[in-house]
């Protein structure tokens, strides 16, 4: 990241005051990123973020009082709102694909090393996803697992029916999405140029209602359930 951009505003949202002073050591060390404030719950958070406007929300989902995932949803609504990239302890918490489809960017164990958590909040500052397709696809196969066939049935019923109105060069572009590849490998896939990905993405995003490459992803898989 360019060293004379502003640091990146982080505002951690967690629970447990320790893991919250721990965040802060970590992310206080990169010249780039800086924590501006802290939340223990989902209603501090939305404060904390209304008050702050941060760039990127750190945002753990099992809480006392208010949970992440209904925190991230009404942050989300907000005029320009923050990137929220979520935090758990479990990768099969079925809160973090509630949180993905709500709008988040992507989510870290609690556990991660620094390096990589660190890696992960640049790389949603910069609004793009941080979550491997083998991340993704382990997040979305625990969380839907349990669910009822009739709940499934509904869910795929309704991601068709938003996919249908693309057109056979976006479904290729989405269902790229939903493999975790980025622009330059789609533009090598489907034998185009990364502009005109971009111009599909765009038109994704516009047709599906969405706001991240994510939504898509989750969109795609629910088709194919």
């Amino acid at each position: 990241m360019d060293s004379e951009r502003e640091p990146v505003r982080v505002v951690v949202v967690d629970d447990d005051q320790l893991v919250r002073m721990a965040l802060r050591l970590v992310i206080e060390g990169e010249p780039d990123l800086t924590v501006v404030a802290e939340a223990a719950d989902g209603d501090a958070a939305i404060s904390v973020v209304d008050e702050w406007r941060p760039d990127v929300v750190l945002m753990d989902v099992r809480m006392s009082g208010r949970d992440g995932l209904s925190a991230t949803r009404e942050i989300l609504t907000r005029p320009s709102p923050p990137r929220v990239l979520v935090l758990t302890t479990f990768d099969s918490d079925d809160l973090v694909l509630g949180a993905l489809r709500a709008g988040a960017l992507g989510f870290v164990l609690k556990d991660t090393p620094p390096a990589r958590f660190l890696d992960a909040v640049r790389t949603v500052a910069e609004g793009n996803p941080a979550l491997s397709p083998a991340a993704t696809a382990r997040v979305i196969a625990a969380a839907t697992g349990p669910a009822s066939r009739d709940a499934r049935d509904a869910s795929r019923r309704a991601a068709r029916k938003r996919l249908a109105p693309l057109s056979e060069r976006e479904r290729e572009t989405a269902r790229a999405i939903a493999d975790g590849l980025g622009n330059p490998e789609i533009a090598g896939r489907l034998n185009i140029s990364v502009a005109t990905v971009k111009a599909h993405t765009g038109s994704l995003f516009a047709k599906l209602a969405v706001e991240n490459r994510v939504q898509i992803a989750l969109l795609v898989r629910d088709a194919e359930e």
